[in-house]
């Protein structure tokens, strides 16, 4: 391949990667409408889906060999509005518009780091270590705040000054953990074309049942270990070189 086809086939536009990655975004953009009128278990829903349309995107494009500069850009900024403004936003017109000023600054605080941690994670592809993210991805951090939603809306849990106060701690500090020098596994090595034992089949099919039984309690239960993981990690290393 010429350095000129090289540079064709990084301007062009491919159809498949690029209608996940819109997916994403029209699953954030719904997410913030379904919260603006209520919907909060719907809005909260459609950010995890947005979270698999991503997932899809890039592995899609690498597995047909489509990669593209648009298609990350493209995907950079669905991830800033899927992961980014739509929990923001959903968080803000669930609880924290009931704080006034410190609500809706805990929502930005979230907005600019998502931002902030995107713009970040640009600069460094290629540069830090592939087995790790250098603070909270965005997707996680977004599961974390639209599980905490979701699981008050099923419980059916009446929203009060402590909910919202809490939940605006819960939605800065997640914002915080983005920008963070945390280091955050990324399973980013883990091969999903080789094979695996029957016991570790069995246990995925059981994760599988254990989520259908209670979706909210469960993602957010798992999207609070690993945003805790982070500092934890870093502990543990503190704590051994000490």
């Amino acid at each position: 391949m010429t350095d000129q086809e090289a540079k064709a086939r990084r301007r062009a536009i491919y159809l498949l990667p690029n209608l996940f990655t819109t997916a994403a975004l029209f699953c954030g953009f719904y997410a913030v409408v379904a919260a603006m009128h209520g919907y909060f278990e719907a809005a909260a829903s459609a950010i995890f889906i947005a979270m698999v349309f991503d997932g899809f995107d890039g592995r899609v494009a690498r597995l047909i060999h489509c990669e593209s500069e648009f298609g990350a850009q493209f995907d950079s900024l669905s991830d800033l509005v899927a992961f980014g403004v739509a929990p923001a936003l959903v968080s803000l017109s669930w609880s924290l518009s009931t704080l006034g000023k410190v609500g809706w600054m805990a929502s930005f605080i979230f907005l600019v780091c998502a931002a902030l941690r995107l713009a970040r994670f640009n600069t460094q592809i290629g540069v830090v270590d592939k087995r790790f993210f250098i603070g909270l991805a965005s997707p996680p951090a977004a599961a974390l705040i639209a599980a905490m939603v979701w699981v008050c809306a099923v419980k059916e849990i009446e929203v009060d000054s402590t909910i919202a106060i809490v939940a605006a701690f819960v939605v800065a500090t997640t914002g915080l953990l983005m920008v963070s020098n945390f280091k955050y596994y990324s399973f980013k090595n883990i091969d999903i074309k080789g094979r695996i034992p029957f016991v570790a089949l069995l246990a995925i099919i059981f994760v599988y049942i254990v989520i259908f039984i209670d979706p909210a309690s469960v993602l957010f239960l798992c999207a609070l270990i690993y945003a805790l993981s982070g500092p934890v990690m870093a502990l543990k290393v503190w704590r051994t070189k000490k």
